[in-house]
């Protein structure tokens, strides 16, 4: 997004899923399947024999340090690329900058791309088509929400570059307070909407939970995995209109039933950080949140327990956003450079240092089978729970007119936390909007 709250970054029914995609898993190869770049031939050899990739990658902090000493181990054992890691711009900011780089024809080789915006820089013909890539050898086992946040009309489109899911995180120690036991896996939203109307002590400024509120994708997400788990869908099946225009009014009863306890945060700017500090400061009984925030929570001192997204069936529901590394056309050389470091970070063996540094989830099962995703889940309470959470969550549609469905949508969530419309009003205008942009020939 920005799409959560976090320095890297920031997930409607899933986008279907080809032939391709089924099996044993989403294939990337590694770099000895990809024809190597040759010395001294070809556009985007330089006169040493190496070729350069330029990679905007987008991240900041440890995300940065990760990638960048990842960059250095595939360019000393890839004699004949050097990846340049030091362009671009922070991630929230890709999309824009992106977009003016394909305008005026100088754009790098690779970049991190938030999953919802792939769809329309995938409109560009310089976005270079991965399926090939993808079939590659050896097999990796993707989860779902990884393949299917980088197919888009049964191509691929990118790779997989960062998982990760929504779950609850409680403080313990309000939940005792409050004389109230901890939410078990199963619980609905009612459950949830009693629980933090129980938890908030106005007087003493405590909150049961927060929501992001000014109408950006931090705020939509969370709503859609109440949509899917009441059967609506993002777009609908014909493709002409939104999918939840009923499912959302109810979605919306709920963040309406929040908002008249008085038992939840809004926060009123972007980023969700004052949300976080409210719930890292002890003043928030559940947040809402990803994997990405339990390291902040630890060094807070925060006693926590994880538990899954609350539904209205009792079934499993949850939004998985990932983030895409895509491809550009710098000539067939770059290409062939930018699909082996893509696929080089793929490998289980990088994906686990990339999911511990960066806060995500792995990629594949591959991954998280590894030994070192297993200590990593031994001693991080409640990351088993964030990593079970992707066996059930969906994830936004790859479609080019989701930008303006979310940002709909996110006026619609707002309006109701801030009281200023009913469900069923901030709906239909929600509907309305949304309901053009779909009509629009792309």
């Amino acid at each position: 997004m920005a799409e959560t709250p976090r320095t890297t970054r920031s997930a409607a029914g899933p986008t279907r899923r080809t032939a391709l995609l089924r099996g044993t898993g989403l294939a990337l190869g590694a770099a000895a399947a990809l024809p190597g770049c040759a010395r001294g031939t070809g556009d985007g050899v330089g006169a040493d024999g190496k070729v350069l990739v330029e990679l905007w990658h987008g991240q900041t902090d440890t995300g940065r340090a990760a990638i960048e000493e990842l960059v250095e181990d595939f360019n000393r054992t890839h004699p004949g690329i050097r990846v340049d890691p030091g362009g671009g711009v922070l991630a929230d900011a890709m999309l824009q900058k992106i977009t003016a780089a394909l305008a005026s024809g100088s754009f790098p080789d690779i970049a991190y791309v938030f999953g919802s915006d792939l769809a329309s820089v995938a409109r560009s013909p310089s976005v270079v088509d991965m399926t090939d890539t993808m079939r590659s050898t050896p097999r990796i086992d993707f989860w779902d929400p990884a393949r299917e946040a980088v197919t888009l009309n049964g191509r691929v489109r990118a790779a997989p570059a960062l998982l990760d899911a929504l779950a609850v995180v409680c403080n313990k120690k309000l939940f005792e307070d409050a004389g109230l036991p901890l939410p078990r896996p199963g619980w609905t939203w009612d459950e949830f909407v009693a629980t933090a109307r129980k938890l908030t002590a106005a007087g003493s400024g405590r909150f049961g939970t927060g929501w992001p509120g000014v109408g950006d994708e931090d705020t939509v997400w969370r709503l859609w995995p109440m949509v899917w788990d009441l059967g609506g869908d993002v777009v609908s099946e014909d493709g002409r209109r939104i999918g939840f225009a009923d499912t959302g009014v109810r979605a919306l009863e709920t963040v309406a039933a929040l908002a008249g306890d008085r038992s939840v945060y809004v926060d009123p700017k972007p980023g969700s950080e004052q949300m976080y500090r409210v719930f890292l400061s002890g003043r928030m009984g559940m947040a809402v949140t990803g994997p990405w925030q339990l390291p902040d929570i630890q060094q807070a001192k925060i006693d926590y327990h994880v538990v899954p997204m609350p539904s209205y069936s009792g079934r499993p529901m949850t939004i998985s956003g990932p983030d895409t590394w895509t491809v550009f056309d710098n000539g067939e050389a770059r290409v062939r450079a930018a699909r082996t470091f893509t696929a080089w970070l793929s490998q289980p063996a990088q994906d686990v240092r990339w999911g511990i540094r960066a806060g995500s989830l792995p990629l594949s099962r591959n991954t998280g089978a590894l030994p070192a995703w297993q200590a990593q889940e031994s001693r991080t309470a409640g990351l088993p729970v964030f990593t079970k959470a992707l066996e059930s969550a969906r994830v936004r549609p790859v479609h080019p007119a989701y930008p303006q469905i979310s940002q709909a949508l996110g006026r619609a969530v707002s309006s109701v936390l801030l009281g200023r419309s009913t469900p069923v009003k901030a709906l239909r205008t929600c509907a309305d909007e949304a309901n053009a942009a779909l009509l629009i020939p792309r």
